[in-house]
């Protein structure tokens, strides 16, 4: 310290972060401004995906009884019974709308930040390649499945009891079905997985449930969904090399569409699906 001087500020002091500006034998001080914090990523919680869940678990079975109630209204003659697979697949196609709002108005009005940003729903630069890797991953899948056991009939098949259902379901599962499982388990689960556990446990524990919520359609049969569980691995491992759901969404519809169109070229046009051994 000089005579009659100042001593210089502390590192940590604000005037450490100010500019002297001297003007007529004053000192002028100027603040710099605050950093900016990033934004979260992801910026919901493993609360708010256990709550979009929660509300989808609940959704789909309420929805088919209020479509089931429209069918007897509309069709009083019908039989609801031979139109379960309609009313199923209608029910889930509803559900998964109101679920896809509820979560656009999560993230945007919530957490104001845009959905498809938040999302990560980047186009891929190769989304012909992400999509024939869905290709190979079926048929790797289907190689593999020869050597397990494999059930000769699970509950899946009702939806292809007749060529309307039949159709109905290979539309839905390329287009809105992996759509919205995407969205969920690579959208909003994995994020939060890999952000608390890191990337590994994270591709695991998105893939675990993801083949989980198949069992029941396969009649618990495991080696069905060990499968599942892989191709989940595969999908999610997409997701995280590529930071887009998009490129998870491409293989996932490539691994559907190829299962659809070899079941539809087997059975000529889902019309003697006893040519083909479903499952």
């Amino acid at each position: 310290m000089k005579g009659g001087g100042e001593s210089a500020p502390a590192p940590n002091s604000p005037g450490a972060y100010a500019a002297p500006l001297s003007h007529a034998g004053s000192a002028q001080q100027t603040t710099v401004p605050p950093i900016a914090t990033t934004p979260r990523d992801p910026a919901w919680n493993g609360w708010d995906v256990l709550l979009i869940a929660a509300l989808t678990l609940l959704t789909i079975p309420i929805l088919g009884v209020f479509v089931a109630l429209g069918a007897r209204i509309f069709w009083p003659h019908a039989n609801l019974e031979k139109m379960a697979p309609e009313i199923v697949i209608a029910a889930q196609f509803l559900a998964y709308i109101l679920v896809f709002l509820l979560i656009v108005m999560m993230i945007e009005g919530k957490y104001h930040v845009r959905f498809w940003k938040a999302i990560h729903w980047n186009w891929p630069r190769w989304g012909l390649a992400m999509f024939g890797l869905g290709v190979l991953l079926l048929l790797s899948i289907n190689v593999i499945a020869h050597f397990m056991p494999m059930p000769k009939s699970t509950p899946f098949d009702q939806f292809f009891a007749s060529p309307r259902d039949a159709y109905l379901m290979s539309i839905f599962a390329v287009t809105f079905g992996p759509f919205m499982e995407e969205l969920f388990f690579r959208g909003l689960l994995y994020p939060v997985l890999a952000r608390r556990l890191g990337v590994f446990w994270g591709v695991l524990l998105t893939a675990a449930p993801f083949a989980m919520m198949h069992m029941f359609q396969y009649g618990y049969a495991w080696g069905v969904v060990l499968l599942i569980f892989v191709m989940g691995i595969v999908v999610t491992i997409v997701r995280a090399n590529t930071g887009s759901v998009a490129a998870s969404f491409l293989v996932h519809v490539g691994y559907n569409a190829t299962e659809m169109f070899a079941l539809l070229l087997a059975t000529d046009g889902f019309r003697h699906m006893e040519k083909a051994a479903l499952g």
